[in-house]
């Protein structure tokens, strides 16, 4: 397992095609099992998900995003995949609510010696809630 700082970059585009974005700095943990490569660290205030964790499992064009902790009523996952479509549940404070994500794009050239980047472009479907585009960046420093 390798100590890494990352920065991490999360857009998001509204209805009307403003970009609201995000970034902060952390630290984090890289190790490869198998043939998949793991990202781990701490979400913060800044996130809006402080006390939770997220492992990113990347794998043959895949990344499986999983966040456990106290912020996060349930385990959230979700899959992203170039061209697919996902089903899944995001928690919220007021119970689970379902959730459709469409990856349009991802890029990952994330190595096993701590560098590189990984690019998702994907749109989200909060069932009766919320639609929009969002993009994640995560540069390995």
């Amino acid at each position: 397992m390798k100590n890494i700082m990352m920065k991490i970059i999360g857009t998001q585009v509204t209805a009307d095609l403003e970009e609201d974005q995000m970034e902060f700095i952390t630290e984090g943990k890289l190790y490869q099992k198998g043939d998949a490569l793991y990202l781990i660290y701490d979400e913060t205030e800044i996130s809006g998900m402080p006390g939770c964790r997220t492992r990113l499992k990347l794998k043959n064009g895949t990344v499986k995003m999983k966040r456990i902790g106290e912020n996060v009523g349930i385990d959230t996952e979700i899959e992203f995949e170039q061209g697919k479509r996902y089903n899944g549940y995001y928690d919220t404070p007021f119970g689970a609510i379902e959730m459709e994500v469409l990856t349009n794009h991802i890029e990952n050239s994330l190595t096993p010696e701590g560098t590189g980047t990984v690019d998702i472009d994907y749109h989200i479907s909060l069932k009766g809630l919320v639609e929009g585009r969002n993009r994640l960046n995560i540069q390995l420093m």
